[in-house]
């Protein structure tokens, strides 16, 4: 049986901040220390599916529900084979679990994936402190003696170079191709395998979710993923009958001085094209649009989004860093997509084209089902295109 977390009155965890703030807490999982950007993210649930999401490489996550952790852990809701989130940051220690589905508990399972937590931290003042000055560049300790050099961890916080012209494509992305069948979950068998001929189509994966390629498998595509660097050739040789671009970690900019040149050939080729996150990013470069960097980005389950097309708002689930400049979509791409939080652009599509691309993550069903047409529309787009 899961124990819980053992609380001690002395310090076994310390987060510093580049400015030279302090904070001191609870450690759990893996001992040690990890140096990255810090953001917030809002969700109530899925903080597994958030530590193993490749597009947190680099960040160390500070939640704002309170209760994380007590409903554990289950290999089944992994988005990738370990956590890719540098450590995370909570208000309460984790519990012991309570969940038909969990298999272990949350700090153990942290220990095992070597990933550090810490609890017991005010995540209000975080999370106010983030929001106003943006994302800062931390070092996150664990020392179950509560030893911590304190000058040493913030000097290793503004020694960190940051995200900023950085390809962590390469870091999360496969070692090779390969083929994806299993289909989203569903009551009572789980998931389950696509069977029959599907649509051909190829993942590019920039550190994709699983829960993407299930929701391509679920809308019937026959799914070859390929690595990050593949080329034009590489994909076209695949005949595929559409293309899509994965959400990743990491500066746009940076993983586009060799991907770019890859998106551009599978345009010039016509085929359907849909992205999503780092992929809308990628497809957005490739039209000679441009990306910034933004000051705490967009982090949670309750983000809501205006579909210009049919003026509905959809309730999303985000995770950036960078956006897409709106005013540098050039002539013949339209947004189609923009956040009602701040106006950033969330969408685009090229006029006349199946090229489209959202920077929310439709796979991962906050409103629960508001953006699955997304999937839908990609599959119709290469069912156009084939012989009656």
């Amino acid at each position: 049986m899961t124990q819980p977390t053992v609380l001690t009155n002395k310090p076994t965890a310390c987060l510093a901040l580049a400015n030279g703030t302090l904070f001191y807490g609870h450690g759990f999982g893996a001992t040690g220390q990890t140096v990255a950007e810090l953001v917030f993210n809002t969700a109530m649930t899925g903080y597994q599916e958030v530590m193993t999401d490749p597009s947190y490489a680099g960040q160390v996550v500070t939640f704002t529900f309170p209760h994380i952790g007590n409903t554990g852990v289950t290999a089944e809701d992994d988005e990738t084979t370990d956590p890719v989130a540098a450590g995370m940051v909570v208000k309460w220690d984790p519990t012991v679990p309570s969940n038909w589905r969990s298999t272990a508990g949350l700090a153990e399972w942290m220990t095992a994936k070597g990933r550090i937590g810490i609890g017991g931290l005010d995540t209000r003042r975080l999370t106010r402190a983030i929001r106003q000055l943006g994302a800062p560049h931390v070092a996150l300790a664990h020392d179950p003696d509560g030893n911590f050099d304190t000058e040493a961890l913030i000097a290793a916080a503004r020694d960190w170079r940051g995200l900023e012209g950085l390809d962590l494509a390469k870091d999360v992305t496969c070692a090779q191709s390969y083929r994806w069948d299993e289909m989203r979950w569903a009551w009572p068998d789980g998931y389950s395998k696509r069977t029959g001929d599907g649509l051909r189509v190829v993942a590019i994966d920039f550190g994709a979710k699983r829960n993407i390629l299930r929701c391509l498998a679920s809308a019937g595509c026959d799914v070859t993923v390929l690595p990050a660097t593949a080329t034009a050739e590489d994909v076209l040789a695949l005949k595929p009958e559409g293309v899509f671009l994965s959400n990743g970690p990491g500066d746009p900019a940076a993983t586009g001085l060799y991907a770019v040149d890859m998106i551009k050939g599978v345009l010039a080729a016509d085929i359907p094209l849909f992205g999503i996150c780092l992929g809308h990013q990628m497809l957005a470069l490739a039209l000679g649009a441009k990306t910034l960097k933004m000051g705490h980005g967009h982090h949670g389950a309750n983000h809501p989004v205006k579909d210009y097309d049919t003026n509905k708002v959809e309730i999303t689930s985000m995770n950036h860093g960078f956006t897409v400049d709106a005013q540098s979509l050039p002539k013949g791409v339209r947004e189609t997509h923009v956040s009602l939080f701040d106006g950033t652009n969330c969408g685009i599509k090229v006029e006349g084209k199946p090229v489209f691309s959202v920077q929310y993550h439709p796979e991962a069903s906050p409103g629960p089902q508001d953006s699955y047409y997304l999937f839908e529309r990609f599959a119709d787009a290469m069912k156009a295109r084939r012989p009656a």
